[in-house]
């Protein structure tokens, strides 16, 4: 008993209240600073890697990845050029979503020849677009462009000069771009306010709560025809696998990037414009809930080494890559013993651009890497570049689909979700895939698990003794994350070695309000030898949290906001952890406990699922739970700054999903009825069918069920 007395009283500090803690700070945005710290061993850094590399693929929805459908190709129209072809193409990513573009090749194909996807920005209609003479004559003038002939379309002078360099040459339309009409570009880049009409739990849009909580985002759908991409371009028999490429810039850039970073098909990557410990892209399509949640895009362009990889810097938020980012990337790439293997091409007397300066450059890195024999540096040859009529894939006989159709766009997504719902059940029906899907992609949506809830120590500010048992108020101060919980304990001086923690809507006040009055069924189990502990989660114990706070960007878009901050869902989670890790840790801490014998959680209310998903990342160190869901579904929040908003929430089988991790722990569980199928299959799969004990009685019986279930 000795022991717990000391853990409980350990410290007399008297602490200031939630103005230290670090997240009532304003919050993140896509302007901040992203840096890049390489970890001390290369054996951390893979680990890193893992989680970063899992963390893009789950906040671009393609966590697991979406079924790989027969791309059905189809490919016309080719256009003899002076030593390349040039071919129309459009495929689907998935059944019935179109992906176009360009397919150059060498005229005399022989052997296995390497590939290169390019990638475009945000320039209107580009792959299409012929560049004004008013302006190219200001970019010759400048030295950014050559010809006057060439610099009419940069991205045909790209292709052809792969082409010309043995090179086979995949260049796609962005979403809402050139023939990528099916969504439109206001859309898609201009999305600016919420839709009523596609704001609804059955049918819903792009951009609503409902699609943030699925990780359904015109990012993850980019990304995804990048991937489909590239496996159109391997899948011609020219092209050498050993040797694929990817670049692009701007919008391209973050493209670039991304699918360097989680495809290891590609080889060599050359982002342009958009490496950078600033600015991480600015538009909707660059961004997404989840991406840039304490990462950045300097650390999305490491996942890449130690591959070949080539930058810029131009007088944009490049323009300090030199001193900053580029030197981490640099250390890491020595790490691997590949110096060389990483590069940066400065040019900040450039504005934002991929001119001809730069190409020179990725031409002459790609030349050297894929040993192409090119002489060196590479430059472009002057042509006359094709008008936009003869580039474009739709025609009489290869009809274009319907242009920016809301009935098309619902569809897509209803696509997607039970796509990834056929996955994730048959993946939670086993050990295995709750283990190896659900749960990585769990610590994703949190962004925090019990073996990184940091070092913790308490600070008391009032001791009460009250007969049988002694009430305690403080705080828990988590110093590694700069985070505060406000507590109450009731310590029973006759303390058989349980704790239970007892959370509610309410805060601390729900164990023992400022009156004296304690909790009828929590003070059954103090009465019982229990210790119980209450606490105040972030942005409890005052009025109510109706809506949270989001960045100042006044587009009504989630991922400007929970791109680059956890949700206040994952915050109460992370307290909770906090609490638990402070449990387990306290006997190498300044006062030891050696007589903690277990840790049992309850979760009433709003605070249920919040339990659900603690419990599910907090591995062994809760014994036992009790949850009261109330039925609570992610997938029914219409609001994406409603407190209870998780983004991802809703795809993993939703709030089941998040319990079914609890198996094989005890778990007593209210509000979900007798069989809830997901948890059931759960515990079934870990041979503990008897570790659920399901209540469906009275709401005011609940607590005092609960309480008889703790105590035996």
């Amino acid at each position: 008993m000795k022991h717990f007395i000391a853990l409980v009283v350990l410290l007399c500090v008297t602490v200031t209240a939630s103005a230290e803690d670090v997240r009532h700070q304003p919050l993140k945005d896509l302007n901040g600073y992203f840096p890049f710290n390489p970890p001390e061993s290369l054996d951390q850094w893979e680990r890193r890697r893992e989680y970063v590399r899992r963390q893009i693929l789950v906040a671009t929805g393609l966590w697991p990845m979406p079924t790989r459908t027969p791309l059905n190709p189809v490919v016309h129209g080719k256009i003899e050029g002076d030593g390349y072809t040039v071919e129309k193409v459009y495929f689907e990513s998935v059944p019935g979503f179109f992906v176009t573009g360009n397919l150059y090749r060498p005229t005399n194909i022989q052997g296995k020849l390497p590939g290169v996807m390019l990638a475009h920005g945000h320039r209107k209609d580009a792959r299409l677009d012929i560049t004004p003479e008013s302006k190219l004559r200001n970019l010759i003038a400048d030295g950014a462009e050559r010809f006057e002939s060439a610099g009419r379309s940069t991205y045909q002078s790209q292709c052809r000069q792969l082409a010309l360099m043995g090179c086979v040459v995949w260049q796609w339309d962005m979403l809402g771009d050139s023939d990528s009409i099916q969504l439109s570009r206001e859309l898609v880049h201009g999305f600016a306010k919420q839709r009523p009409e596609m704001n609804k739990t059955r049918g819903w849009g792009l951009f609503s709560p409902q699609a943030e909580a699925h990780c359904q985002n015109v990012m993850g759908l980019q990304t995804l025809n990048a991937v489909r991409g590239l496996d159109f371009l391997l899948s011609l028999p020219e092209v050498d696998p050993q040797r694929v490429a990817v670049t692009g810039a701007s919008g391209g850039g973050t493209q670039t990037m991304i699918l360097a970073a989680i495809d290891d098909r590609i080889k060599l990557s050359f982002p342009v414009v958009m490496v950078s410990t600033a600015m991480q892209g600015g538009c909707t399509c660059e961004n997404a809930s989840l991406l840039r949640v304490n990462t950045g895009n300097v650390e999305f362009a490491a996942l890449a080494a130690p591959r070949p990889q080539g930058m810029n810097s131009a007088n944009d938020w490049t323009k300090e890559m030199a001193t900053k980012g580029f030197p981490e990337l640099q250390q890491l790439y020595a790490a691997y013993g590949k110096p060389n293997n990483v590069i940066l091409k400065r040019g900040e007397h450039f504005p934002h651009n991929y001119n001809a300066v730069t190409r020179s450059a990725f031409y002459t890195f790609l030349n050297k890497h894929f040993k192409l024999g090119s002489q060196a540096p590479v430059i472009e040859h002057d042509f006359d570049p094709l008008p936009p009529e003869q580039l474009t894939v739709w025609d009489d006989k290869h009809p274009a689909p319907k242009a920016a159709d809301p009935d098309f766009e619902r569809s897509l997504l209803t696509w997607f979700t039970e796509d990834a719902e056929r996955q994730l059940r048959a993946a939670a029906a086993t050990a295995e895939g709750l283990k190896n899907v659900i749960r990585p992609a769990a610590e994703v949506l949190i962004g925090r698990t019990y073996a990184n809830a940091g070092d913790q120590a308490w600070a008391r500010k009032e001791k009460q003794d009250r007969g049988d048992y002694v009430k305690h108020t403080g705080a828990l101060l988590n110093k590694t994350h700069g985070e505060e919980v406000n507590v109450v304990w009731l310590c029973p001086k006759q303390w058989n070695g349980r704790v239970v923690i007892w959370l509610d809507d309410a805060g601390k006040a729900a164990v023992c309000g400022d009156d004296g009055n304690v909790n009828p069924a929590a003070m059954k189990l103090v009465q019982a030898g229990s210790a119980v502990l209450g606490a105040d989660l972030f942005l409890q114990g005052g009025e109510a949290v109706k809506q949270t706070h989001v960045v100042a960007n006044p587009r009504e878009f989630a991922g400007y906001t929970f791109g680059y901050n956890h949700a206040l869902f994952a915050k109460r989670v992370h307290d909770v952890l906090s609490i638990v890790s402070f449990l387990r840790h306290a006997d190498s801490g300044p006062c030891p406990n050696p007589d903690l014998k277990s840790v049992a959680i309850v979760g009433w209310h709003g605070t249920g699922p919040i339990v659900a998903a603690a419990g599910g990342l907090a591995d062994d160190a809760i014994d036992r739970s009790a949850i009261d869901t109330q039925g609570f579904r992610f997938g029914q929040v219409l609001d994406y700054r409603d407190p209870m908003f998780l983004p991802g929430g809703a795809k993993y089988l939703d709030l089941p999903g998040l319990i079914a991790l609890q198996a094989p722990r005890p778990l007593w569980l209210a509000g979900e009825g007798s069989q809830p199928a997901t948890i059931t299959a759960a515990y079934q799969a870990a041979s503990q069918p008897d570790g659920l004990a399901t209540f469906t009685g009275e709401a005011a019986q609940q607590q005092a069920a609960a309480s008889e279930w703790l105590l035996k």
